[in-house]
C-alpha cells in the first residue's frame, strides 16, 4: 500500500486525488494526472511521481506539473512544503555573509554580496526546472497494459520502455487502467482516422480534383469581379450625385437620389463582401487538403532522391570493384580467390577450410541475466549498461587429420532426419500429404502507386494487397521454424549442456534458411486467428499459435516435441524506408529439455529485404544474438553474429560465427556457417593467450545443420519448401479460428487474387467492426464506474514469466483435449 512506502509525517496518495482528477476535462485539460509509485531501480525502488495522461500519451514529473509555478512545493495531500523557507539557514548565510564583508578586500575575491544572492536565485530556479522537467513518456498507441495484482499495473509499448506502476489502492488502480484503456482506443481511432484522410487524399485523382477545384475558384473569382464592377459602377453613381448635392439647387429631389444611390452601393458592397467570404472558405478548405498533399510530395521527393544518390554510390562502388578485379582475374587461380566478389544471391558455402574456419570474434564482457527490464526494455532512472566486450581468437587444428568417416556420418542427410516410426507404430499409415501448391499466377500490379503512400510507416498497418503476399500467414511461418526439428532431437539426447546449447545454437540459425529467397508478405492474422499443426505422426511434434493481441499484433506459440518443448511471444517493428524494409523481431523465445533441467532463451535477429523498388528482391539477417541458458543452465550462454552482406568483404556472405561459454565464461564449442547453408560446430581442445585476448584451438567440426535443399521448379509456386506446402493444406476437426479456413488466403492459393482482395478487405473491416464494439463497451463501462475486462486470448493467458516480473502468454494445455471433443465453442467468429 502507498502509507507503507511512504515516509511517515507526508501525505500519502489517496484515492480521490487522482480518481477526482480522472472525470471527463475539456480538450485543454488532460484525460487523468495524479500521484502514483514508479518502479526506479533496484536501489531507489519505487518512488513517488506525479502522472499525466493526456492526448493518448503518459507522462511523469518529480512534481506536480502544470498547477503553477508553486506545484514542485506542495506534498501530495496539497500542503505547502517549508523546507526551504525556513528562517535558521537565512541568518546563517547571512553571518557567513557578515564574514565577508568584514575580511579585507582582495582584488581576486569573486562573489558579491548582491551576486551571491542572484546564484541561490538562480540554483534554486535549475532545481524548479528540474523538478517539473518531464521525466519521461509511452505513447499508448500499441501499448500493452496489463494488471499485476491490487495496485500494481504495468505499461510496455512492446519494446523499448516499460513503466512498472503502483497505485494507492484497488479502486485508484482500476480507475487508471480503465482510463488507459480508453485513452488507447482513441489514440488507436486518431491514427485510422489520419490515416484514412491521409490515404483518400493520396489515392484522389490529382488531374480531376484539380479540374473540379480549379472551375469552382474561377466561378468564385467571377463573382467577385462583377462585385467589383458593380461597386465602381454605383460608387461613381454616388460620387456626381454628392457633386450635384453642392450645388443647391432642389435639394429634396438630390437628396432622394443620393439615399438611392448608397443603397445601391451598400448593396454591391455587401454582395462584394459574402462574394470575398465565400472564394476565402473556399480557398481554405481547399489549401489544408493541397497543403498536406504538397507535403506528402515533398517527402516522397525527398526518399526518392536519398534513393538516387544511394544506388548511384553503389552504382560507382560497383564499377570501381569490377575495375579493381579485372586484372587480377588472370594472374593466378589462388589471388583470385581471395578477391572474389560476391553476388547478392550466391548461396553460402562450406566453411571447412583454414581460412574461414579460424575468426576473431568480440563478446560481451559482463554476464548477462534476464529480468524485466532487459525483456521489454528498461525504463529506469540514471541506469547505464556496460559495453565492454572481450576479443577472442579462434583457431582450428589442422584438417587434414580429421576422421572424414566421422565427418561423412555426420554430415549425412540421414543422421537428422526424423524417424517415421517406432517399434510400437510399424504398422501405423502415415498421412500422404501433398508435395506443392498451385503456380503462382502473373498478375500485373503498378508497384510505385501502392508503395509511395506506405514509406515511414509500420509494415504490420499497411493494408497492401495480396499480390506481394504468400499464401501463408505469419502462424505458419512461425511454424517454418521447426523444419529442422530432428536438431533439437539430437539436442534433448545430450548430457553435456554446453554442448546441447550448440545443438540449439545450430536450430535457431536453422529457422531463416528459407529466407533467402521467399520474398512475399505473409498475411497478418486476425485478432483471435489460430494455426494448429499436428505432425507427430512424421516429425514427432505439434504446435499451437494464436494471435493474442492485435495492438500491437502479437503471436503466442506453442511447440512440444521428442524430450522438448519449445514456445516464445512473437512481436515485432517494421518499417518501410522506399528501398527496404527492416523487420525487427522482439519478445524471446524459449526451448526447455525436461530430462536435463535445462532451458535456453533467445531473440531473433533483424531481417532487411532489399531493392524493393529497382532490382531484385533479396533479403539479409544481420545483428547479434544471446542464447542464455536458465534453470540447471544457468550461466552457460552463446554469442553469435550474424555479418551483415557487404560488397567488399574477404569473408563468406550470410556468415555467422559464435561461441558457447560455461558459467565461468570459458568458450567451450565454436559454432561456424552461413544461415542459408549449414552450421558447423567443434569442440575447444585448448586455451592459450592472454586474458584479454585469448586465443582457443578447436578439435574436428562436425555439422549439426545442412540445409535441404528446395525443388528445383519452387519458384514457380512461390519458393515454397516442402514443409511451406503442406502447411495450408486442408485438415479435417481443426478449431473454426484456424488459418486454414480463412477464406482470402484459400483464394489466393487457388489463383483467385482478385476475389481475395475483396475477401481481405470484408475480413479486415469485420476486425475493426468488433473493436469498435468493444470500445464502446469499455466507454459505457467507464462512465458507469465498473471495470471492464481486456481481450482474452481463448488458448492462452498472460502470466507472470518464471524467474522475471514479465507479464507472458503461456499456453493453457486446453487446445488437445478440446479437439477430441470437437469442443470449439469458446472460438469467435472472426472469419
Amino acid at each position: 500500500m502507498m502509507s507503507e512506502v511512504l515516509p511517515s509525517g507526508k501525505a500519502g496518495l489517496p484515492a480521490a486525488n487522482s480518481a477526482a482528477t480522472g472525470t471527463v476535462s475539456t480538450q485543454l485539460e488532460p484525460d487523468m494526472k495524479g500521484w502514483l509509485l514508479k518502479w526506479t531501480n533496484y536501489l531507489k525502488g519505487y518512488q513517488k511521481r506525479w502522472f499525466v495522461l493526456s492526448k493518448g500519451v503518459l507522462s511523469y514529473y518529480r512534481a506536480e506539473h502544470g498547477a503553477g509555478a508553486n506545484a514542485g512545493g506542495r506534498s501530495a495531500g496539497g500542503k505547502l512544503s517549508i523546507r526551504r523557507r525556513r528562517k535558521g539557514p537565512r541568518a546563517e548565510s547571512k553571518g557567513s555573509m557578515m564574514q565577508c564583508i568584514r575580511a579585507p578586500r582582495s582584488p581576486t575575491r569573486q562573489n558579491t554580496p548582491s551576486e551571491s544572492k542572484k546564484d541561490r536565485k538562480k540554483h534554486k530556479k535549475n532545481q524548479a526546472e528540474m523538478t517539473h522537467t518531464c521525466r519521461g513518456t509511452i505513447s499508448l498507441h500499441g501499448a500493452l497494459i496489463h494488471t499485476v495484482d491490487s495496485c500494481t499495473f504495468v505499461i510496455s509499448n512492446g519494446g523499448t520502455q516499460t513503466f512498472h506502476i503502483k497505485a494507492g489502492n484497488e479502486v485508484e488502480r482500476q480507475s487508471w487502467v480503465t482510463a488507459l484503456e480508453l485513452a488507447k482506443a482513441k489514440a488507436i481511432r486518431a491514427m485510422e482516422s489520419d490515416d484514412e484522410e491521409e490515404e483518400t487524399a493520396a489515392n484522389t485523382i490529382p488531374s480531376e480534383e484539380l479540374i473540379l477545384v480549379v472551375r469552382e475558384l474561377t466561378v468564385r473569382l467571377e463573382n467577385l469581379k462583377t462585385c467589383y464592377d458593380l461597386i465602381t459602377k454605383h460608387g461613381a453613381a454616388l460620387q456626381r450625385a454628392l457633386s450635384e448635392l453642392e450645388s443647391g439647387e432642389d435639394l429634396a429631389n438630390k437628396n432622394k437620389i443620393v439615399s438611392e444611390r448608397a443603397t445601391l452601393f451598400r448593396i454591391s458592397s455587401n454582395a462584394m463582401i459574402n462574394a470575398c467570404s465565400d472564394y476565402l472558405q473556399t480557398a481554405q478548405t481547399q489549401g489544408h487538403k493541397w497543403s498536406k498533399m504538397l507535403q506528402h510530395e515533398r517527402d516522397q521527393k525527398l526518399h526518392l532522391e536519398e534513393m538516387v544518390e544511394q544506388l548511384a554510390r553503389q552504382h560507382s562502388h560497383l564499377e570501381q570493384a569490377a575495375h579493381r578485379h579485372r586484372p587480377n582475374a588472370a594472374t593466378s587461380a589462388s589471388d583470385d580467390e581471395d578477391n572474389e566478389f560476391y553476388d547478392a544471391q550466391e548461396e553460402g558455402g562450406s566453411v571447412a577450410s583454414q581460412e574461414d574456419s579460424s575468426f576473431i570474434l568480440k563478446i560481451p564482457v559482463a554476464n548477462h541475466r534476464r529480468n524485466s527490464n532487459d525483456a521489454t526494455g528498461s525504463s529506469s532512472e540514471g541506469e547505464e549498461g556496460n559495453s565492454e566486450t572481450q576479443q577472442v581468437l579462434v583457431v582450428t587444428d589442422n584438417l587434414d587429420n580429421m576422421d572424414m568417416t566421422d565427418r561423412i556420418s555426420v554430415n549425412s542427410s540421414q543422421a537428422l532426419t526424423p524417424t517415421l516410426f517406432n517399434n510400437n507404430q510399424s504398422t501405423k499409415v502415415v498421412r500422404r500429404r501433398r508435395t506443392r501448391v498451385p503456380d503462382k499466377p502473373n498478375y500485373p500490379l503498378n508497384l510505385w502507386s501502392i508503395i509511395k503512400n506506405c514509406i515511414g510507416k509500420d509494415l504490420s498497418k499497411i493494408p497492401m494487397p495480396v499480390n506481394f503476399n504468400e499464401p501463408l500467414s505469419m502462424l505458419q511461418r512461425l511454424t517454418e521454424d521447426f523444419e529442422y526439428s530432428e536438431i533439437l532431437d539430437k539436442a534433448a539426447q545430450c548430457k553435456e549442456t554446453c554442448e546441447q546449447l550448440a545443438y540449439v545454437t545450430a536450430f535457431t540459425i536453422s529457422s531463416y534458411s528459407t529466407t533467402s529467397n521467399r520474398t512475399g508478405k505473409p498475411f497478418n492474422p486476425l485478432l483471435g486467428e489460430t494455426y494448429e499443426c499436428d505432425r507427430t505422426d512424421d516429425l514427432g511434434w505439434r504446435c499451437i499459435n494464436e494471435q493474442v493481441s492485435h495492438h500491437p499484433p502479437m503471436a503466442a506459440q506453442y511447440c512440444e516435441g521428442r524430450g522438448w518443448r519449445c514456445w516464445q511471444e512473437f512481436t515485432m517493428t517494421s518499417k518501410f524506408r522506399g528501398k527496404y524494409i527492416q523487420i525487427v523481431p522482439l519478445g524471446y523465445a524459449h526451448v526447455e529439455f525436461p530430462a536435463t533441467g535445462n532451458k535456453f532463451t533467445w531473440r531473433k535477429v533483424t531481417t532487411t529485404v532489399h531493392n524493393i523498388i529497382v532490382g531484385k528482391l533479396w533479403v539479409d539477417n544481420h545483428g547479434d544474438m544471446e542464447i542464455f541458458g536458465e534453470k540447471n543452465a544457468r550461466g552457460v550462454k552463446c554469442h553469435l553474429k550474424y555479418l551483415p552482406y557487404s560488397y567488399f568483404t574477404r569473408d563468406t556472405q550470410r556468415r555467422v560465427k559464435g561461441v558457447v561459454m560455461d558459467n565461468s565464461n570459458q568458450v567451450k564449442w565454436v559454432i561456424n556457417g552461413t544461415w542459408d547453408s549449414k552450421i558447423e560446430i567443434a569442440p575447444v581442445t585448448s586455451t592459450s593467450g592472454s586474458v584479454e585476448n585469448p586465443v582457443y584451438k578447436t578439435g574436428n567440426y562436425k555439422t549439426a545443420w545442412s540445409r535441404r535443399l528446395p525443388p528445383t521448379d519452387c519458384d514457380k509456386y512461390y519458393n515454397f519448401t516442402l514443409l511451406a506446402c503442406q502447411l495450408n493444406e486442408l485438415e479435417p476437426n481443426v478449431a473454426r479460428t484456424d488459418t486454414r479456413l480463412r477464406p482470402d488466403q484459400r483464394l489466393m492459393e487457388e489463383g483467385k487474387w482478385n476475389e481475395s482482395n475483396g475477401e481481405k478487405l470484408r475480413l479486415e473491416e469485420k476486425q475493426r467492426a468488433r473493436r469498435r464494439e468493444r470500445e464502446a463497451e469499455a466507454e459505457k463501462a467507464a462512465a458507469e464506474g465498473r471495470p471492464y475486462p481486456p481481450y482474452e486470448p481463448v488458448w492462452f493467458s498472460k502470466q507472470q514469466e518464471e524467474g522475471t516480473d514479465n507479464l507472458v502468454h503461456v499456453f493453457k494445455g486446453t487446445y488437445w483435449d478440446a479437439k477430441v471433443k470437437q469442443d470449439w465453442s469458446k472460438c469467435p467468429d472472426i472469419f
